[in-house]
């Protein structure tokens, strides 16, 4: 159970990415308040959280009701993941995100010199981008569904999944709420090498993945 919890919390913690979205959401709150800050992290954490949850326990119906087999899932859900990894290991994902951030952000950079002074300039981004899609996107959401879908039938194992789950939601609460202090600490090239790391151990997870899910088409479980 020990070496179940840390192997899940750590396809989590990569996935999810908190230390890619950091800096993102320290870009995207420069200037708020730390009140601010903080309802946007929880409300964000929150609704992922939810929307993981729902896929957890839900998402093997929906997939019958679809005529989708766990197996394609698994082996989809792995080169989903896989894509993810090269993103992250080529640094794809932080460009996006960036080119996101900005969007959302132009309009209250009027010039150099331009300060906002209350937190109602700010547009409410917990939803959207760090809940949909940093937090649970497509990769996270298949994550979730192909490990609960691995330990079907034993409900202590997915408790621990679902636990692992959790730590990791809390991991990136933390991260997010100090995103400031760490990027200053780490600096960007600390960060990004930190990003592309997390990314080869994702594409190995990955890989795994779709072995598992060709095997059991052409094989047999």
């Amino acid at each position: 159970m020990h070496e179940l919890f840390i192997g899940t919390f750590v396809t989590f913690f990569v996935v999810i990415d908190p230390l890619g979205i950091a800096p993102i959401f320290a870009v995207m709150t420069e200037g708020a308040s730390g009140a601010f800050k903080r309802r946007m992290v929880f409300k964000a954490s929150i609704t992922g959280a939810i929307i993981l949850l729902l896929f957890a326990f839900l998402g093997n119906g929906l997939l019958s009701a679809l005529g989708i087999s766990m197996t394609a899932f698994k082996t989809a859900g792995g080169f989903l993941l896989f894509m993810i990894a090269l993103e992250m290991v080529f640094e794809k994902r932080t460009e996006r995100r960036e080119k996101k951030s900005e969007g959302l952000t132009h309009e209250h950079e009027e010039g150099a010199n331009a300060i906002v002074e209350t937190d109602d300039d700010f547009e409410d981004i917990s939803v959207f981008p760090i809940a949909i899609p940093f937090i649970s996107g497509p990769g996270s959401i298949a994550t979730i569904m192909l490990l609960m879908s691995h330990h079907q039938g034993n409900f202590d194992e997915q408790g621990v999944v679902i636990g692992a789950l959790l730590a990791a939601l809390l991991s990136t609460i933390v991260i997010l709420l100090a995103a400031s202090k760490i990027i200053g600490m780490l600096g960007h090239t600390v960060a990004g090498a930190i990003t592309r790391v997390l990314g080869v151990i994702l594409a190995a997870m990955a890989t795994q993945y779709m072995f598992d899910g060709i095997r059991e088409a052409f094989f047999g479980a």
